[in-house]
């Protein structure tokens, strides 16, 4: 699939402190653009279904600082030039059970893990080091799957997980939607588009994050 998703990317650490808040928000501070990521998903079986995915997002941006910045210990003032880079890796490991199955469609059940691993630094020629923090978040998560023929070659399906997690120094919310068409061209090989929202916030040994990615996609779909 090549999604393009709107971006909102929103960290802060313990040693972050910028003006007016605790958090840095990467997409308005830097100029962060939207930009077009490959996702590969895998689906092994019939009616009961071993599911990966895996998409990585990956965004650098420059920009002149227009609000004092304390990131990681580090001071970025107001005019002083600086660069980012965000690498967010998103891996997705599940099952799926088909309990309802039938010719024109079917409705499923989904258990799966989420597994996140956030990287984001910012540099600038004023250091002598690049500010960086790094966070790895596996989150649980549950949900449902529908799908059906609306046409003898076309199909329309709608899945979303999520949960909501709190656990001692360990919180996280992730929400998963993802609603697309298919249109068979043969028997092995089908067109898809859809339009898919992720939502994911952390707290991880004092680490926060506020992550959203929407946005719409299409792809390629081959059968075995």
């Amino acid at each position: 699939m090549f999604w393009k998703p709107s971006p909102e990317l929103i960290i802060s650490t313990p040693a972050l402190v910028g003006a007016g808040g605790d958090d840095v928000n990467f997409v308005q501070e830097f100029g962060i653009e939207d930009t077009s990521f490959r996702e590969f998903r895998a689906v092994l079986g019939r009616k009961h279904k071993v599911r990966i995915s895996f998409v990585s997002f990956k965004y650098d941006a420059k920009t002149t600082i227009q609000r004092t910045i304390v990131f990681q210990g580090r001071t970025f003032n107001i005019g002083v030039p600086a660069s980012t880079d965000i690498t967010w890796d998103l891996w997705n490991f599940g099952y799926e059970w088909d309990f309802v199955s039938r010719e024109r469609g079917f409705l499923g059940a989904i258990v799966d893990v989420k597994y996140n691993k956030i990287k984001a630094s910012i540099d600038s020629p004023a250091l002598t080091s690049t500010a960086s923090v790094e966070t790895t978040a596996p989150v649980p998560t549950f949900g449902v799957i529908g799908r059906g023929y609306v046409a003898p070659m076309v199909t329309l399906t709608a899945e979303f997980t999520g949960l909501n997690l709190t656990r001692d120094e360990f919180e996280a919310k992730f929400f998963d939607f993802d609603f697309y068409g298919t249109v068979l061209l043969g028997r092995n090989v089908s067109v898809q588009a859809g339009y898919r929202s992720v939502v994911v916030e952390y707290l991880v040994d004092d680490d926060r994050g506020d992550l959203k990615m929407k946005g719409p996609y299409v792809g390629w779909v081959l059968r075995f």
